[in-house]
């Protein structure tokens, strides 16, 4: 069909770094209470960070028509298919022979995909010991939240993707994953003829 099958496209390895320093100097003082208020709580936020637990071979729509698949056959193995449920079948079916461990642990893959009249998806793997609470995407002059799924249990891997509309990634693109206390948990900064 019509459709490009992204199976962990631009494997470019990741770097683990340490986490995040926290600024230095005195804390503040805290206030004293003068008596205690009744607990009001809070709004959800609008979309929980963390990824979204998906079945194997589930089609995900993750923009511009694309689906997005994730299989449980090797590891870091998923497809993103333009052209419709029949061309993600396909997708799939071809993807199934792929085995093994494509990333190293601590790591995150990059790659992009676009379809004639489209604009661009940016998608990758990521595999960390921490589940990530958010992972970044900065190309193209321009960053952008990753929405992520996995598959249930605990993996140790999963797939994040954004939909950059008509911004192609240029010529740089770095991909940051961030655990829950907000340290990196890897980053992949990624050179070259990326469009």
């Amino acid at each position: 069909g019509a459709a490009a099958a992204a199976v962990l496209a631009c494997l470019a390895g990741g770097v683990l770094l340490p986490p995040l320093l926290a600024p230095s100097g005195p804390a503040p003082a805290a206030p004293q209470a003068a008596s205690p208020a009744p607990s009001v709580p809070s709004a959800p936020s609008e979309t929980p960070p963390g990824a979204r637990v998906v079945e194997p071979y589930e089609p995900v729509e993750i923009g511009q028509g694309a689906l997005l698949g994730l299989l449980p056959e090797g590891r870091q193995n998923y497809v993103v298919a333009w052209g419709g449920p029949e061309d993600f079948r396909e997708s799939v079916e071809a993807a199934r022979d792929v085995v093994g461990d494509s990333l190293r642990p601590g790591s995150l893959s990059f790659g992009h995909s676009s379809s004639p009249g489209r604009g661009v998806l940016l998608t990758g793997a990521y595999r960390t010991e921490t589940e990530p609470a958010r992972i970044t995407v900065t190309a193209g002059g321009r960053t952008w939240e990753a929405g992520m799924v996995r598959l249930p249990g605990n993996p140790g891997w999963g797939v994040y993707h954004v939909d950059a509309g008509g911004t192609g990634p240029g010529t740089r693109a770095t991909v940051t994953a961030y655990g829950p206390d907000g340290t990196v948990l890897a980053r992949n900064d990624v050179t070259g003829p990326l469009w």
